[in-house]
Parts: C-alpha cells; structure tokens; sequence
C-alpha cells in the first residue's frame, strides 16, 4: 500500500496565487482525513516557545510527583493485559468562553496566566478563521458555522493542558484511548520532540507528525453533524513512550451549551439528501451528557440516540466538558 502524505497547510499561501489549490487541500482534508497541520498560522513562534517552556515546568512544578506518587507508581504493579479503562495522562483543563476560570486555578503562576491568555486569543481568532474556510469551501454564507455555534451566551472554548510521561510499559497501557472529540474544531499545540498522537484512516493508524511552531486541527462532531457528514470527526489515540514527556495543548471551540445544533439546510437542499440519511437534531449539551458516557466508543450509536429522543432545550449554564 503506497505511503499515505499527512495533510500539511501553508496559511500564507491561502493570501497569493495559490489560494484556490490550498483550498482544495483543507477541503480534501476535512472529507478524507478529519485532520490537518497548519504552518505559517500567523502565530507567534516567540509565544509558542513560551507557552511550551511554561508548561513544562509547571508539569515538572506542581504534577510530576502528584502523577509518579498516584498512577506510575500504583497503576502497573502485577498488571499483564492492557488496561482499558485509563489513561497515561496528567491533565487540567482551563475555560475561556463563555466565562473564565484561570483566576480560580492557584498553581497557575502569573507569567503563566498572561502568556496563555496572550496565545488563546491567537487561537480563537484562528479557530473562527477556519471555521469561515469550510465555510467557503462548503458554499456557505461566511459565518455560517460560528452563529451554529452560538447559545444564549456565544460558544464554548476551553483548553486541555495535557502531559504523557513516559511509561515502563506502553503495550500495557494508552496515553489516551481511541476516540472521536464531541465537540467542533480542535486546535492543538504538540511537543516536537516526542511523538504519540495517531488517527486511524482506512483501518490504520497513522502517526500525526509532530513539527515545531505547527498547530495540528481535528474535526469533532458536531461539524459532522452541520455538514451532514460531509466532513468527518475521526478516530484518534496517544500511545504511551517509555522516554520523554510528551506535551499537548489542546483548544476546543465547541458549540454553547444551548445551542441547538444540526445539518445546514444549504447543504441537504445541493445534496437531496434521502431523509434516513440525515444526521439528527439536538441541544449541544444533550449530546455532551450522553457522550460522556460512551466516548471511547463508536460515535455512530450517539448520532443514533440522538435521533431517537426529542432534546428539548437546557439551560444555558449547563457546564460544558472539552472533549
């Protein structure tokens, strides 16, 4: 089987003469993949390197030991089939939108606080740039995809901060399980140095490469939802190394929790979609409260039990996991 090219996008190239083939690409991307890296993203490689500074040290600061006294130490000890229900993580997760909780986090250090403020912004700003980009290449009006988005207080975005230390025995257990993220588009930050992260495309799993000052995007499913399948989440897993410490920064821009989300009616009309074949109809956090429950399993159950009940609309400070 020929060697499968992991998408790569060029941003600047999207401003020149190459803007329509680089289209293409991101389209390709989105049907084929449901995953792609951005380079030239406008931003700052001096932000990134610090970013990734601070968040080493403060994993080496304040969670290294906790994950050594609690889970290395504990997790293996006469274990010798795969362990199915952990993962080899260290993680916390920040909240962006609709309001933030990095003032509430008392180990978060301030130079720390302001750099990754500085960076979600970039992140937002970009992940809205890209939602615009399907857009186009879906034939929809601009915006489109973020007013999906929108509850009753805009959408959601929050930050997963995440480390794999190394593991004494990776085939015994999974950085993360496979799985599809629930929610819309997924902008990660990832170590250069240590690799992990795997999609599976065509029944293979293949590496996701790492490259510095890239951000790697993936699909979740409630853009599946919005394009009818057209554009599909995928499958993805971190294997475990047993040297170096991998880093991620993961950023979901997800639907509020109100939001009522489901296929652009634009797309059913070009398609004459059989109605059997339309995707369903629900409030975001529905779909989130079920998903939590079954997210290391195939999404197409969810999208199932999403048709089969009538959501009727929650309140908006219904909380929302990143996933």
């Amino acid at each position: 089987m020929a060697e499968l090219s992991f998408p790569i996008i060029n941003m600047e190239k999207l401003n020149g003469e190459e803007r329509s083939s680089t289209m293409e690409i991101i389209h390709d991307a989105c049907q084929n993949w449901g995953f792609f890296e951005l380079i030239n993203h406008g931003i700052s490689h001096e932000l990134m390197d610090k970013v990734e500074t601070l968040t080493k040290q403060h994993y080496k600061k304040c969670m290294e030991e906790r994950f050594n006294e609690l889970v290395a130490k504990k997790t293996l000890e006469g274990v010798e089939n795969e362990i199915i229900d952990m993962d080899w993580e260290s993680t916390f997760f920040l909240h962006h939108l609709p309001q933030s909780n990095m003032s509430e986090l008392p180990d978060l250090e301030d130079d720390y606080k302001t750099s990754m403020k500085e960076f979600v912004v970039e992140l937002e700003k970009l992940a809205e740039q890209l939602l615009d980009l399907l857009c186009e290449n879906l034939g929809l009006e601009k915006g489109y995809m973020k007013k999906a988005f929108c509850g009753s207080k805009g959408p959601t975005f929050g930050t997963k901060v995440g480390n794999y230390p190394p593991c004494p025995r990776p085939e015994l257990v999974k950085g993360l399980r496979a799985h599809t993220d629930a929610g819309g588009i997924i902008l990660l930050f990832q170590d250069d140095q240590v690799s992990g992260l795997q999609l599976l495309k065509d029944d293979q799993w293949i590496d996701v490469p790492p490259m510095k000052h890239s951000i790697v995007i993936n699909l979740g499913d409630q853009l599946e939802v919005i394009t009818n399948g057209k554009y599909k989440s995928i499958m993805h897993r971190v294997l475990t190394q047993t040297e170096g410490t991998r880093m991620s920064i993961a950023s979901f821009y997800n639907p509020g929790s109100d939001a009522v989300i489901y296929p652009a009616p634009e797309l059913l009309e070009k398609e004459e979609v059989d109605e059997s074949q339309i995707y369903p109809k629900f409030v975001f956090a529905d779909y989130m409260e079920h998903y939590m429950g079954v997210k290391f399993q195939a999404k197409e159950p969810r999208f199932e039990a999403m048709k089969a009940m009538e959501s009727v609309p929650v309140s908006a400070t219904v909380p929302i996991a990143f996933a």
